[in-house]
């Protein structure tokens, strides 16, 4: 999930490596204190960049992101910018994922669909702020590595499942909360059909190239839209998203 860099960075300098001789525990040590510092120095970063939900912020201070990374990444866990993490995704920037989880308003009585799971870091943020989070991820490889580290870590009221995210997960709906995080041409269908009356859908709609983020909220006879910005993300591939070039 790639995101336009429209927004000014959070601004971080490289940790000097650790000095030659160190016991692997005592790495393990001075790599934890860093990476708290850095979920530290990011969560100030983003205040400053305009996310004023502090219940998202609170969240992105406590989650690891560095284990939502390869290895060879764990480094640039904390810049804010996204990161590939195989089968041709990525890991969305950290201020584009306090963006998006703001702009679906959470709340502790919600159940979340979220498609496309990644890494699950997104699924991670929003599953300490509601009850449920159903998320669909197309890639079983990402799935299956996703739901292993979501259990590491605890979070306990997340479902993955894989399948065509743009189909939705009827079994479990309707949804207060709807997040797309990959970009496509409209909303499926599917998706606003599984909206609750009131319930909000955020997703990146336009084509290949750009799109609109897009916050849609369910009325009782029609769909309101608000548009965010303009962003880029990797294409949603489904039945009611893109089709996959042969």
């Amino acid at each position: 999930m790639i995101v336009l860099q429209l927004f000014r960075s959070v601004r971080r300098r490289r940790p000097p490596a650790a000095p030659f001789g160190q016991t692997a525990h005592h790495c393990g040590v001075l790599a934890k204190a860093r990476f708290a510092k850095e979920r530290s120095d990011l969560v100030a970063g983003l205040r400053r960049l305009g996310i004023r939900d502090e219940r998202v912020l609170d969240v992105i201070a406590r989650v690891p992101r560095e284990r939502f990374v390869a290895p060879d990444f764990a480094i640039d866990a904390y810049a804010d910018r996204a990161l590939p993490i195989g089968s041709g995704q990525t890991i969305s920037q950290p201020f584009i994922v306090a963006r998006m989880t703001e702009l679906l308003e959470p709340q502790p009585h919600h159940r979340v669909l979220e498609i496309g799971t990644g890494s699950g870091y997104q699924t991670a943020i929003v599953a300490e702020l509601v009850r449920e989070v159903v998320s669909i991820e197309r890639h079983a490889e990402l799935a299956q590595e996703a739901e292993e580290r979501l259990r590491e870590l605890g979070i306990k009221n997340v479902r993955v499942v894989v399948g065509d995210g743009t189909a939705g997960y009827p079994e479990l709906a309707p949804y207060d909360g709807i997040l797309v995080t990959a970009a496509t041409p409209q909303v499926p269908e599917p998706l606003k059909e599984q909206c609750a009356l009131g319930g909000r859908i955020v997703a990146p709609v336009g084509d290949r190239e750009a799109q609109d983020l897009m916050v849609i909220v369910r009325l009782l006879d029609d769909f309101r839209l608000h548009v965010v910005g303009r962003v880029k993300f990797v294409p949603l591939f489904g039945e009611h998203g893109f089709r996959e070039e042969l």
